[in-house]
């Protein structure tokens, strides 16, 4: 089972910015699409950005299109989300996961979901 470790996440001001990575454990990044997904309280995971380097392909949600920017580093195996402008309808815990990447869409490939890192945006 592929394992992935988030971080990054933190309270931040609305308009603030925050870094979250996704590293492996295990296997390499490269071999696979990649996505971040978020669940705010109360409600199911919402597909937020994924990356398919092998088609050249990266999702946004209409949500954060424009703010939010996914990109992979190879060398350190590691997949980061760069989140700008941030608003308080951001907060919630961000998971990586293995997907399936689209242009217009991901989706969740295989079980479970790691420990996710918690974002806050608040004043």
């Amino acid at each position: 089972q592929l394992q992935f470790v988030e971080s990054g996440g933190g309270s931040v001001q609305p308009g603030g910015s925050l870094r979250l990575s996704c590293a492996a454990s295990g296997f390499t990044l490269d071999n696979y699409s990649i996505g971040w997904f978020r669940q705010a309280p109360g409600k199911g995971h919402e597909g937020v950005s994924c990356i398919n380097s092998r088609a050249g392909i990266t999702y946004y949600a209409d949500s954060v299109k424009g703010r939010f920017t996914i990109s992979r580093d190879g060398a350190k195996n590691t997949v980061y989300l760069q989140m700008n402008s941030l608003k308080s309808e951001d907060t919630a815990i961000y998971y990586c996961a293995r997907v399936h990447c689209w242009a217009r869409g991901t989706s969740k490939a295989g079980n479970g979901w790691g420990q996710g890192t918690q974002v806050t945006v608040s004043s």
